[in-house]
This record gives C-alpha cells, sequence and structure tokens, in this order.
C-alpha cells in the first residue's frame, strides 16, 4: 500500500489498523470483482460510514502509517533535489508551478483492491527536475522522502524518467488537499498507489534502489499494476 490510501474527508488510521485492512485486502485478491461489486453496494446504503474502511467499493480510502501530519502552506513548503546530482536545488510551490506542466488521466489502481477510474493528476515530469539537476553518471535510483517523517518510496532511474511520472500540483482539477498529499506529491501512473508517495518533500538520487516504507513490509519494490504482489488488475495505462 502507499504512503497512505485515502478518503478526502477520512481521519488518519494508526499502523495496527492499516494492517489489519491489508488483510481484508488479501481476502479481496481471493474473491475477485464478485467481493468489490458487493462493498460497493452495501458502501451506497451503509449510514454509519463504517464501509469506507474497507478496501475495494471504487472510491478513494485513506490511511495513514503515523498519527498525524502537519501541513505545509506555499509559505512553508519546499521540495528539495539532492544525492547524486551536479546542481541540488530547493522548491517552492510558485517555482514548481512555474514549471512545464503534464496532466495525465489514469486509474488509480491501490494494492489493497479498490480502482478510482479516470482520474486526472497534473505537475511537473519527474525527469525535467532530474534533468535540471544533472544526474551524474553513477547514478541508478531515486529515492522519496516525506514530510510525514515515516514515509519513503524508490524508483530506479528509467522508471523516474517514464512520462507518467510526475511530481503532483493537481488531483482532479483542483490543487491536491492536505488528506490527499498535497500540496506536492509523486505519482506514478503505472504502479500501484503505494508507489505515489504523499506530502513529498526530497528527492534524492543514489548509485542503487532503497526499497521504501512498504517494500521492507513484504511489498514488491517493482509494483507495475497487474504484474506485481500477487495481483492479476487490469493496467492503469
Amino acid at each position: 500500500m502507499k504512503n497512505t490510501t485515502e478518503h478526502p474527508e477520512g481521519t488518519p488510521v494508526g499502523r495496527r489498523v492499516v494492517l489489519g485492512l491489508l488483510g481484508l485486502g488479501a481476502v479481496g485478491v481471493a474473491a475477485g470483482p464478485s467481493l468489490e461489486r458487493a462493498q460497493s453496494a452495501l458502501a451506497a446504503t451503509d449510514p454509519t460510514g463504517l464501509t469506507r474502511l474497507l478496501p475495494g467499493g471504487g472510491a478513494f480510502r485513506y490511511y495513514s502509517v503515523v498519527s498525524s501530519v502537519p501541513a505545509r502552506t506555499e509559505l512553508t513548503y519546499a521540495l528539495t533535489v539532492d544525492g547524486l546530482v551536479e546542481r541540488p536545488a530547493g522548491y517552492r510551490l510558485a517555482d514548481l508551478r512555474a514549471m512545464p506542466q503534464r496532466r495525465i488521466v489514469r486509474d488509480v489502481q491501490c494494492v489493497t483492491g479498490w480502482r478510482v477510474p479516470d482520474t486526472p493528476f497534473e505537475g511537473v515530469p519527474l525527469r525535467h527536475l532530474l534533468d535540471a539537476a544533472g544526474v551524474r553518471a553513477e547514478a541508478r535510483a531515486v529515492r522519496f522522502t516525506c514530510f510525514d517523517g515515516t514515509y519513503t518510496e524508490s524508483l530506479t532511474l528509467e522508471q523516474a524518467r517514464r512520462d507518467d511520472v510526475l511530481v503532483a500540483l493537481r488531483m482532479q482539477d483542483a490543487p491536491i488537499s492536505h488528506a490527499h498529499g498535497g500540496p506536492v506529491r509523486l505519482y506514478v501512473a503505472p504502479m500501484y498507489f503505494y508507489k505515489s508517495a504523499k506530502w513529498l518533500s526530497g528527492i534524492t538520487v543514489t548509485s542503487a534502489v532503497r526499497p521504501g516504507y512498504w517494500e521492507r513490509n513484504g511489498y514488491d519494490v517493482d509494483a507495475w499494476v497487474g504484474r506485481s504482489n500477487g495481483r492479476d488488475d487490469e493496467p492503469t495505462g
């Protein structure tokens, strides 16, 4: 699972609950689309809202690996690019908005089973920031850190340079909210959503892949939708 899956009006859920939901997600792997359809039907008539915590159902879910995350504003947000680069840099929101933007519309697929179709993301292609920094010859991977203080992710340098990997500023045609990982998050369109790290604050070019938070807890490092983590979901791209 990613940094957090999310519901736009959700409340952060502790790690124990996250791990329990992952167990439910394993059931979803076995039961497949029929279980997801049943969950969607139940959610539509659930007055308690408890079904929003279940994987599946065709909407975003929100879990967190920490108890709380401080918000970042126009004045306090900063993104650093460092590591094996010739020109380390720091960017504010205004700097990122002034760069070339790319809009991608794809399904979002969580490894726990739920999918949100046709979700627009818009932001700076990650390769633009890497090119601006001047990646050194010995570089092989990119590590991502987040201002929640805990979550990390990684990609190979080849993966990071894909056209469908963004430093995202907008989601669903609006600025990314704090609950959805704003003001800036990573978006890796062809991979399960845990690779799209929320609350992005650092991009570090490295000599080798360093497994991220969920990879250290058993998830695949290469998380292509439908070709990893024992799942056979339809690809998102």
